[in-house]
């Protein structure tokens, strides 16, 4: 079996966007591939045992046949953690329970690791990124976000660290008008250091859309009319605080949005309602008239209505889209595009041999 570690120094980096890609290549080349996620912060009960949310999702969307406590064996939290910090065997139970998902593992051809948000994450129970890497001698690829220098420092620093088991990163989430700098100047300039680079991807807007149900739980909002619409993603937010007539031909520019405006303003949502819109969310804790629900029923748009007022929505909505997760299925797909437009596996392929 050969370990693919993904590692990152920072949440939302895109390591199981990474870890599907190569997850899907390798099993469309006929390889036996497994995933595994050893430590979870995000769990959920699943029966009658805790998981990792994401992996939970990787496991039906992937059809992966391995057993949930192999793909996640640990689930973190501060009170287990501290419970085991005062209990030396509970905190050597923790690195085997995962030591034995990963031996249970043992008959595959690749097994492809996400890590936790950040490198040490885990320490005082011996299960970060560093000691897992070591435990399981695996191969580690670094997933880091655009951040201009500082994420050139973080790649090279990390191969510093790491040594000979790490093979390459990734560049993601690069703002469009910086992806030809990325791929063209800073790309060979880190192949020259040594530093290979398995992949630049820009940021997409569908990965990073939001549903929704996601929307009314982030804002503790209330369902007025489109309860059936709760799962349609939302890739674009606009402010409607402006005229009718400018909104019109403002709203007509962006498609499959969500509007954020007042209440009172049924101008602005009825002007949203006429243009590719998905949900309208009212702020300031009112409802709208009925008339504007029955045309956003008929024309099939979602209305939520929500405390906070407007510019404190949206800082909370930005909050939200800052951190997205891969758990729709049609988010599956795009990655596999987006992954055979950009990762170079050949050169994955090449590394994992020498």
């Amino acid at each position: 079996m050969i370990p693919i570690f993904i590692a990152s120094n920072t949440g939302y980096s895109g390591k199981n966007f990474i870890a599907i890609g190569i997850v899907s290549k390798l099993k469309e080349l006929g390889h036996n591939v497994g995933y595994m996620k050893p430590l979870s912060k995000t769990s959920v009960k699943e029966g009658k045992d805790v998981y990792d949310a994401d992996a939970i999702f990787i496991k039906k969307a992937l059809s992966l046949p391995e057993p949930m406590n192999a793909i996640s064996p640990f689930a973190l939290s501060y009170e287990t953690q501290i419970v085991q910090l005062r209990d030396r065997d509970k905190a050597k139970n923790a690195n085997k329970r995962i030591m034995d998902a990963f031996n249970y593992m043992k008959d595959k051809d690749y097994l492809v690791i996400s890590g936790a948000t950040d490198l040490f994450e885990g320490s005082m129970l011996n299960i970060d990124v560093i000691a897992l890497i070591n435990d399981m001698q695996a191969y580690v690829i670094f997933v880091e976000v655009w951040k201009g220098v500082a994420s050139m420092d973080a790649l090279y620093g990390m191969q510093r660290l790491i040594g000979d088991r790490f093979i390459g990163g990734v560049f993601n989430k690069v703002p469009m008008n910086i992806l030809p700098y990325v791929r063209e100047s800073v790309r060979p300039f880190m192949e020259k250091k040594g530093t290979k680079i398995f992949g630049v991807f820009h940021k997409d807007k569908f990965l990073e859309s939001v549903t929704i149900r996601h929307i009314i739980e982030a804002l503790n909002g209330g369902i007025l009319c489109g309860e059936e619409k709760l799962d349609e993603l939302i890739s674009n937010f606009m402010i409607g605080a402006m005229d009718v007539d400018n909104a019109l031909r403002y709203f007509s520019k962006v498609p499959d949005k969500a509007v954020i405006t007042g209440a009172n303003r049924t101008d602005i949502q009825l002007a949203a309602i006429e243009t590719s819109t998905k949900c309208i969310i009212l702020t300031g804790g009112l409802y709208t008239n009925e008339f504007v629900l029955e045309r956003a029923s008929a024309s099939g748009v979602a209305i939520i209505a929500v405390q906070e007022d407007t510019f404190s929505a949206v800082d909370k909505i930005e909050s939200i889209l800052s951190k997205t997760r891969i758990r729709e299925q049609g988010k599956i797909e795009r990655v596999k595009e987006l992954f055979n437009q950009e990762f170079d596996l050949k050169k994955l392929m090449k590394s994992l041999k020498n």
